[in-house]
C-alpha cells in the first residue's frame, strides 16, 4: 500500500514505521491514525515480521501532538467519538498487537505522541526527548489513553503532577521514571532498539504474543491476569515453538522455532 503520512522498511524481520510529517512535528491527523493502522495491521498479519519499531522523521519530533486544527470546533459529542475512535483503531490496537512494538522516541512525544508511545510495549529515547501532556492548556484532558497508561508506567503521583502541570520530562527523568527504559544519543536510538528487536526476534513469536496478552491482562479493569496466564501457559505447550524450544534445551543447540 502507499502511504502519504508514513514510510516503513523492513530488514532482518523487523519493521520500522516512520511517521513523516516534518513540517507538522509529525502531528497525528485522522489520515496518519488510518495509515498507522493499516501498518499495524499488516505487519502483524506478516509471518516474516517479529518486531515492529515506531519513530518520527527528522531529529526534532517523535510525534509532537494530535493535530489540533482537526478538532477545535468540535462537540462534545463529536469529541467523544473522536477519543472512542482513535483508542480503538490505533491506542489499544497496538498495546494489544500481538507483534511486539519499541518506540523509538526520538525528540518530542507530547499529547498524542506521548500517548502512542505509552501504548508501545516499551520505549526507548534519545537524549533530546522530551515528554509530557499538555492537553489541560487547551481546556480538555488526553484522551487517547494518556490518563491510563501514565499512571501504569510513572505511578499515580507523578501522572497526577505531570497532566495537572502539562509538565515536561526530559530524557532522564523519563528513564528515573520508568516512562523509557534506554536514554542514548539520537545516532544510536535506533540501532539500539534494531539490537532489542533482533534479540526479541530471536525468541518464540507465538509465545510473545502469549506474554503480551498475559502481562496486559494483569492491568485491565476486567480481567484476571492471573487466570490469563494460566490459560496463556497451558496454550503454549500444543504449539510446534514449544517442542521444538525445549527439543533444542535438551539437545543443547539453539532453536530454530517455527512460528506456530
Amino acid at each position: 500500500m502507499n502511504y502519504e503520512n508514513i514510510y516503513i522498511e523492513e530488514e532482518n524481520s523487523i519493521a520500522t514505521i516512520t511517521i513523516d510529517r516534518p513540517k507538522k512535528l509529525n502531528a497525528l491527523n485522522k489520515d496518519t491514525i488510518r495509515e498507522l493502522h493499516t501498518a499495524f495491521k499488516e505487519l502483524d498479519e506478516d509471518a516474516t515480521t517479529k518486531v515492529i519499531i515506531i519513530t518520527g522523521s527528522g531529529e526534532k519530533a517523535f510525534v509532537a501532538g494530535a493535530d489540533i486544527s482537526e478538532f477545535a470546533d468540535f462537540s462534545m459529542k463529536e469529541g467523544g467519538k473522536l477519543a472512542a475512535k482513535g483508542q480503538e483503531l490505533l491506542f489499544d490496537m497496538v498495546e494489544n498487537l500481538g507483534t511486539p512494538v519499541i518506540a523509538a522516541v526520538n525528540g518530542f512525544a507530547l499529547g498524542g505522541g506521548l500517548e502512542l508511545a505509552m501504548a508501545c510495549h516499551f520505549r526507548v529515547a534519545s537524549d533530546n526527548a522530551r515528554m509530557g501532556l499538555p492537553e489541560v492548556t487547551l481546556g480538555v484532558i488526553p484522551g487517547y489513553g494518556g490518563t491510563q497508561r501514565l499512571p501504569q508506567l510513572v505511578g499515580k503521583g507523578r501522572a497526577m503532577e505531570m497532566i495537572m502541570t502539562a509538565g515536561m520530562l526530559d530524557a532522564e527523568k523519563a528513564l528515573a521514571s520508568g516512562l523509557v527504559n534506554y536514554v542514548v544519543p539520537q545516532e544510536e536510538l535506533l540501532p539500539l532498539c534494531k539490537k532489542l528487536a533482533s534479540k526479541i526476534s530471536n525468541n518464540s513469536a507465538v509465545a510473545i504474543k502469549q506474554a503480551i496478552k498475559a502481562i496486559n491482562a494483569g492491568y485491565s479493569y476486567d480481567k484476571d491476569g492471573y487466570a490469563v496466564e494460566i490459560d496463556a501457559f497451558g496454550s503454549c505447550f500444543g504449539t510446534n515453538d514449544f517442542k521444538e524450544g525445549t527439543a533444542a534445551f535438551l539437545e543443547k543447540r539453539k532453536a530454530n522455532f517455527p512460528g506456530s
